[in-house]
């Protein structure tokens, strides 16, 4: 290997780790503001399929790493309202009118609780920002969705986002 494929290589896993930093750093002071029990990032690696790659937790019990959603129920209509900065707080899946998919998929981890706020580049919609309470419902408060959106945006304008 040349001595600029070398320095090349080196940058690259340089900007990897520091965005893994970046990305990791984020979630867990999320988490920890939040206090609930995971944060995770879903990114879209395929046109509206994607699959968690970070993730915070509470405890290792609630790790979902590697989980790729509910792909049936995810589609172009939900999407475009993520793309157009929807935010999701459902307070209790239990009662909140959302798609049956979506509960059970909600339900087989655990959820009790969740916040979902879109990561928006300048290129669209990127993947999710997403908070699991599991133990109990949460009323989601203004301040709680505007650190989650604030947590999208960092990551948004970030080398990572932005330069895929």
């Amino acid at each position: 290997m040349s001595d600029s494929g070398l320095e090349k290589l080196l940058q690259r896993l340089t900007n990897s780790l520091t965005e893994d930093l970046l990305v990791q750093s984020v979630t867990d002071n999320i988490r920890n503001q939040l206090k609930v029990d995971r944060v995770v990032l879903y990114y879209f690696y395929r046109h509206w399929e994607g699959r968690v790659t970070f993730e915070s937790l509470s405890a290792k019990k609630y790790s979902i790493w590697g989980s790729t959603g509910p792909d049936d129920c995810f589609n172009g209509e939900y999407a475009a309202l993520y793309q157009n900065g929807r935010v999701s707080a459902i307070a209790n899946i239990e009662t909140a009118p959302i798609a049956d998919c979506h509960r059970d998929f909600l339900r087989e981890m655990e959820v009790k609780a969740n916040l979902v706020v879109p990561v928006l580049p300048t290129s669209g919609l990127w993947g999710l920002l997403v908070a699991h309470h599991c133990q109990n419902s949460v009323d989601w408060s203004k301040s709680q969705i505007t650190m989650m959106q604030a947590g999208a945006n960092t990551l948004a304008r970030s080398e990572i986002i932005a330069g895929s």
